[in-house]
């Protein structure tokens, strides 16, 4: 079934939280985020019609979430420039969450980004090996080794105590769900 233009914006407004959470774990920044997930569906708009499954529209809508965001990356515009005057930080709030949250956050913010995209569908969005490959259009062998890279570097950032998931998930084997 062909899906018509008209429900476009229920699809918007239905996953745009999810879309914001998601490039706001590529980007690690608000604002960032909510521009990488208005040009990814911008972009997506023009395939609407072609689009024939619900599923088929998460997983394009996604795909082009990464793909936007490795080319935003690729760009030397991207990286932040200093500036004379710093914004001011409110008062931090060190309850527990809030502080795992932010180390988290600044772990991923040092790696690379092909290896960012991969921990964020593996362990945020919860997608197999398989899935993720797919999303990326990669093998299912770069995944892995992604993965395994990402995370020695997130267990060097964070130390021992890192709260990933442990390598041994159904997802390893490489089943997607």
């Amino acid at each position: 079934m062909r899906r018509d233009v008209a429900d476009y914006s229920d699809f918007v407004a239905m996953r745009w939280p999810s879309l914001v959470r998601t490039a706001f774990l590529l980007t690690g920044d608000h604002g960032h985020a909510e521009d990488l997930a208005q040009s990814a569906l911008t972009k997506c708009l023009v395939a609407w019609p072609r689009l024939r499954a619900r599923e088929a529209a998460d997983a394009y809508v996604r795909k082009a979430l990464l793909n936007t965001y490795i080319s935003w990356r690729r760009k030397s515009s991207w990286h932040e420039l200093p500036s004379e005057d710093p914004p001011t930080i409110d008062a931090y709030d060190s309850t527990e969450g809030l502080a795992q949250r932010s180390v988290v956050l600044e772990a991923l913010s040092t790696l690379p980004p092909k290896q960012r995209a991969v921990v964020v569908l593996r362990f945020y969005e919860d997608l197999g090996v398989r899935d993720v490959a797919k999303q990326l259009g990669c093998s299912t062998g770069s995944v892995k080794r992604q993965t395994y890279e990402a995370l020695k570097k997130l267990r060097h950032v964070m130390g021992d105590d890192m709260p990933i998931a442990s390598g041994n998930s159904s997802h390893d084997e490489g089943n997607s769900r």
